[in-house]
């Protein structure tokens, strides 16, 4: 299968199942697109329609050329993947690698778009005891078989709510390195209003990735992250965001945004981060009702996808001029993985990755929490929900039939279930808009990648 598209003046042509990527000029890029199905005679008649000033023998050269790739695998690779989908969840079955551990149903922060409830997940307020906590840290060991390296995620809610009982965890798990040989790497996502000295000395020694809520501009940011008595919070984090980033390095956070419909041109507030010294961004489309006034319409799609160019198009040249950035959408690795099985599997919600709630119970992921139907058991006696878990099991890009044919399936793994599941009604269907918008990410990032090959 082969994805052709144009853009930053590069004719880009990518091969799905080898992943191979080629830059070519014009008329190479058209005998790609009438080179299969058609013997030698018919595909080099059609170019030459195309191309009638272009001599016989560069026609013939550029045939040869597409066709020794051919029998490299590099262009109409067949799919070899689609038989060992299956097989590949079932040699993980039963391991547990990661936890993301709601320390604290509650939140100091009353934001509108917030898939949680403003930290509730529809229940009641509640923190995460000690105890719970550490039956969960326990609960990954036991289920991990011989994997080493284990995450945890803290979250919430606002985690920093219940800080005491984090910190306490994370000394827990330090012990149980000792005696296990299990290495913890742990992440705290933060809305930044109770980050002090201690915070930031205890998360810059102790987690390996912290993640910081900004929307941008403040204006933008002010409208929906507000508190209780409907104040904006940027004024008050984002000092704090800048001392705990300066204290890391600049390393090892990640600025995550969210742009509603009511900044689809949310390349203004990426470069509001930038001006405010952050250099590791992330900006997530919103996911809502389609009748919530906060969801990305019809009409926001292509001003989206114009930002998403620009975006590129900035980051290749402030790279140029040694001020690069990252974009976490953006982080593309063509020669090495990740791997097939991460490829097909996807992120391995309900199987390799569960949400822990502050009373123990274990869902799919953080975004099922709160939905009765998928709680899958808890941290005491493990999965007792064998239904639900394997139908996540079950879940991989060649289970979804709209995903079989589609060029980005083994860059996008079939996408997020929890999106799915309320777009379609189903962990297996697909979210068309987070699918528009992931395959121009993708496109984007294959071409900067193709841009810094070019002019190296």
């Amino acid at each position: 299968m082969i994805h052709q598209y144009k853009l930053n003046g590069y004719n880009i042509v990518l091969d799905v199942c080898s992943g191979s990527v080629h830059a070519v000029d014009e008329l190479t890029y058209d005998m790609v697109a009438l080179f299969e199905g058609r013997d030698r005679a018919s595909a080099l008649a059609a170019v030459r329609e195309k191309h009638p000033g272009a001599a016989d023998a560069e026609l013939d050269e550029v045939y040869d050329a597409l066709l020794s790739l051919k029998d490299a695998g590099k262009l109409f690779a067949p799919d070899t993947f689609a038989p060992m989908a299956g097989r590949l969840k079932e040699k993980s079955a039963g391991v547990v690698k990661a936890l993301c551990l709601h320390v604290a149903h509650t939140c100091n922060l009353n934001c509108a778009y917030c898939f949680a409830s403003q930290g509730r997940y529809r229940g009641e307020r509640a923190v995460m005891s000690l105890d719970v906590g550490k039956r969960a840290l326990d609960f990954l060991v036991e289920r991990s078989g011989t994997r080493r390296n284990l995450e945890v995620d803290f979250f919430g809610g606002e985690p920093l709510m219940n800080w005491a009982v984090v910190k306490e965890l994370v000394r827990y798990a330090r012990e149980r390195e000792k005696e296990t040989g299990k290495r913890f790497r742990f992440t705290l996502t933060t809305n930044g209003m109770l980050i002090d000295d201690d915070v930031i000395d205890f998360a810059n020694r102790e987690m390996h990735n912290v993640v910081l809520s900004l929307d941008g501009r403040r204006e933008v940011h002010d409208r929906w992250r507000v508190d209780y008595a409907g104040n904006g919070s940027w004024e008050r984090i984002v000092p704090k965001f800048q001392k705990l980033v300066a204290a890391r390095g600049g390393r090892n956070y990640y600025m995550r945004g969210t742009f509603t419909h009511n900044n689809p041109d949310f390349l203004k507030d990426i470069e509001t981060m930038l001006d405010l010294g952050f250099t590791e961004l992330s900006m997530e489309p919103v996911v809502a009702a389609p009748d919530d006034p906060i969801a990305l319409t019809a009409d926001d799609l292509p001003v989206v996808m114009a930002q998403y160019e620009a975006l590129a198009k900035l980051m290749l040249a402030r790279e140029k001029e040694g001020r690069p950035f990252t974009f976490y959408h953006y982080m593309i690795d063509l020669t090495g993985g990740p791997c097939i099985y991460k490829r097909v599997s996807g992120c391995g919600s309900g199987t390799e990755y569960m949400a822990v709630t502050p009373w123990g119970d274990l869902y799919p992921c953080h975004q099922f929490v709160g939905e009765e139907a998928f709680k899958l058991g808890d941290v005491w006696n493990g999965v007792t929900n064998a239904a639900v878990q394997e139908e996540f099991a079950a879940c991989n890009v060649y289970a979804k039939p709209a995903c079989r044919d589609c060029w980005a399936r083994l860059y996008c793994s079939g996408g997020c279930a929890a999106n799915a599941w309320h777009a379609a009604g189903s962990v297996a269907g697909v979210y068309e808009t987070g699918c528009a918008l992931f395959k121009k990410r993708m496109e984007c990032a294959i071409m900067m990648a193709v841009a810094r090959q070019v002019e190296a």
